[in-house]
């Protein structure tokens, strides 16, 4: 029996820790929350779940039927409580996390999210913590990838970005196809966009990593010189999400398009990108990768997300959708 294709999501694990507001807070202001909540998350952590639960219905979680890809997480956490729930919550969802030891010497990392009610727009400040341990010295050789290799390396910047570098050249030494999305954004060199066959940015990080004002981004127009950038470093598939504007693709193939918001209530917009992420890279290990079809499926898990709360717990699964 062939076996379902392998995702591997190299990145953060972090509790999150949720306040929500009526407004924002001002310089000095302090606010009385309406609710507080603690929930795993972190980008790598979401992605590996949304894969999980977007490949396979609730009712099939750990037995292996009807699920269209296999899902593994690499990253790391402290031996406490926080590192053990985050842990066990992979497992409930279906992701293999045998690959994760915790360290005594290390504290599992944490998110102090503040969700705006109104909006459902968040602030987060992140405490990376056993995160940052994830050192490039531990990604020499594509065998730090796992075994089997993954059919797609998926990664985001909240580990170190050195690290992230390192994996990158295995993976390219492997044949391995990597989808980075490079969350929080900072600058990168050349070399993390060469052959690199999927970039998935929203409009800040956009305008960070192509030299260009998040002004320029309000028309299409300036979309497509922006993904002419990245295309021109060897990207093969860029994707802009614009929040309540869309998204935006090209290839390098020349495909095009500015694919509509769905609508939706919007309630917590958390996990958000990271749901896009995850139902998009099931499209590209499903064997019929199309990036129109990709974009607009993740554009609808996405938006069933945003109207839920939390981060993990708000992503769908496959037959919620």
């Amino acid at each position: 029996m062939t076996q379902p294709p392998l995702i591997t999501v190299l990145g953060s694990l972090n509790m999150d820790l949720v306040s929500y507001v009526p407004h924002h807070p001002l310089p000095g202001e302090t606010l009385t929350s309406s609710r507080f909540a603690v929930s795993p998350g972190g980008k790598g952590a979401n992605q590996a779940v949304a894969c999980a639960k977007l490949s396979r219905s609730q009712s099939h979680v750990n037995n292996g039927k009807d699920t269209t890809a296999r899902i593994r997480m690499l990253g790391a956490v402290g031996q406490d409580t926080y590192g053990e729930q985050l842990l066990a919550n992979l497992s409930r969802h279906g992701v293999d996390a045998s690959s994760i030891s915790p360290s005594a010497a290390l504290k599992t990392g944490i998110a102090i999210i503040i969700v705006d009610e109104p909006t459902g727009q968040n602030r987060i400040v992140l405490s990376p913590e056993a995160n940052h341990s994830l050192l490039a010295s531990g990604f020499a050789a594509p065998s730090a990838l796992g075994d089997p290799l993954p059919d797609l390396l998926i990664m985001q910047l909240e580990i170190p970005v050195e690290t992230v570098l390192a994996a990158l050249r295995v993976a390219r030494l492997a044949g391995v196809k990597v989808l980075l999305n490079p969350a929080p954004a900072q600058e990168l060199p050349a070399e993390a966009y060469e052959g690199l066959a999927h970039l998935v940015v929203n409009e800040t990080e956009a305008a960070i990593l192509g030299g260009v004002a998040e002004s320029d981004l309000v028309t299409e127009a300036g979309l497509e010189s922006v993904s002419r950038t990245f295309l021109s470093r060897g990207v093969q598939n860029i994707i802009v999400t614009l929040g309540g504007r869309g998204v935006f693709y090209m290839n390098a193939d020349g495909q095009k398009g500015l694919v509509p918001a769905e609508k939706a209530k919007v309630v917590d917009t958390t996990a958000a990108g990271d749901t896009f992420v995850g139902q998009y890279a099931l499209e590209v290990v499903s064997g019929s990768f199309s990036i129109e079809d990709a974009v607009k499926k993740a554009n609808r898990a996405a938006a069933k997300t945003v109207e839920r709360l939390g981060a993990q717990d708000s992503i769908p699964w496959r037959d919620e959708l």
